[in-house]
């Protein structure tokens, strides 16, 4: 075992339970004598370079138990992504600081920063041990079966949907609302685990898995609202066209864009706005409404999975198992055992950091507009326990006397 200090940080978006993965980190690291200190960085990355750190061994294990259980970032989050001379400076301070041990809780590009800060030690002959732990609602993350953040916003989003499509059943019309998902159509596929009768909506789900072309869209609309007298959609924000265009750019007069350059897909109703918008031009139906579940998804309090907790403050426990009783760099995946039980692996960075999952073939159906029930059998036992439930009337007509 390295002697030394141990460094947490977060990065990237927050999740319902990235706090778990944080907690379970520092509790673990805190049994073993050979840590001198158990230190968290604030605001990811840009607080290592910045050396704003705080001593979290001083920090009670009691409030550490109940920050665990509170959504989003406790030490604060970043967007920034390190290059080469960002990860040496990060190295730099980690060295100066005696830092024996580097937990990151992140998604693709925070494994990807670990990866280039061990190599950076390896080059200098210093003796750290770096981890990654895996978080990202998006579920993109390679060799993982699942990574945590991800049930808990697939909670929100069933829920969500489920409510709209009641609220959409009483008073028809045509409903659509824009899933987080640029890449991966994991998050909005989970829509359809609110679904309970034939004719619920969700009744349309596109995923940026899948070719978006808006006349078809407008076609499948106009389809569904003939069947059913309405219509319930749900949308990935990455959906887009052959080339790989975001209907978002298709369609927007004003195009705007993140600080890494892509187009800005999350924290703004336009997409949603523009495709109501066709529908009702193209369509002429009049009761068309659009929302964008945006950052609601992340770290929703009231629809936390509980499997999502558990296996969220495993992870960080693992990674510290891990750093102690190994002898390698790596990041933490998930492997599913059975239905339903999970399995922790460390696999080499270079085998995650920096590469996106898509969702497979077998979980989308032919259609293209709707899931598939391998999907529906992956995530269920995710969401977790006291998932809410809706009922209808059992309609006994009563036979008409003035209008027979």
């Amino acid at each position: 075992m390295l002697h030394g200090k141990v460094l947490v940080a977060q990065g990237g978006g927050p999740t319902a339970v990235i706090n778990q993965s944080m907690v379970g980190a520092v509790l673990e690291s805190r049994k073993f004598r050979n840590v001198d200190l158990v230190y968290g960085a604030l605001n990811g990355v840009r607080g290592i370079v910045n050396e704003t750190f705080v001593d979290l061994t001083q920090e009670t294990t009691h409030n550490l138990e109940m920050v665990g259980h509170t959504p989003s970032s406790a030490l604060g989050s970043t967007r920034d992504k390190p290059d080469l001379k960002y990860c040496q400076e990060i190295f730099k301070v980690l060295k100066a600081h005696g830092i024996a041990y580097f937990f990151y809780v992140g998604g693709n590009d925070s494994s990807d920063t670990v990866r280039i800060v061990s190599e950076e030690a390896q080059k200098a002959n210093y003796p750290m041990r770096c981890i990654h732990i895996p978080k990202t609602i998006d579920n993109d993350l390679v060799e993982n079966d699942h990574t945590p953040g991800f049930p808990s916003a697939a909670r929100f989003v069933a829920q969500a949907f489920m409510g709209a499509n009641l609220d959409n059943w009483s008073l028809p019309g045509v409903y659509l609302a824009v899933v987080m998902g640029r890449h991966a159509g994991f998050l909005t596929a989970a829509s359809a685990l609110g679904k309970k009768f034939p004719d619920d909506g969700p009744h349309l789900i596109y995923v940026p898995e899948r070719v978006f072309d808006v006349d078809k869209f407008l076609a499948d609309v106009k389809a569904t609202h003939d069947k059913y007298g309405r219509c319930v959609v749900a949308i990935s924000e990455g959906i887009h066209d052959s080339t790989g265009q975001p209907i978002a750019a298709q369609l927007a007069k004003r195009i705007e864009h993140d600080q890494h350059g892509n187009i800005q897909l999350s924290g703004s109703g336009a997409l949603a706005d523009m495709l109501c918008e066709e529908i009702k031009d193209k369509l002429k139906l009049k009761r068309v409404r659009g929302d964008t579940l945006g950052y609601l998804q992340r770290s929703f309090v009231g629809c936390v999975s509980d499997v999502d907790q558990r296996e969220a403050r495993e992870v960080g426990e693992k990674a510290v198992q891990f750093a102690m009783w190994g002898d390698s760099d790596g990041s933490v995946t998930i492997q599913r055992t059975g239905f339903y039980s999970v399995d922790y692996k460390l696999l080499p960075l270079a085998t995650v950091a920096g590469k996106t999952r898509t969702m497979p073939d077998s979980f989308i159906a032919p259609s293209g507009t709707d899931i598939t029930d391998a999907f529906r059998l992956y995530l269920r036992p995710l969401l977790g326990s006291g998932m809410p439930d809706a009922y209808r009337l059992r309609v006994s007509p009563v036979a008409k006397i003035l209008k027979p």
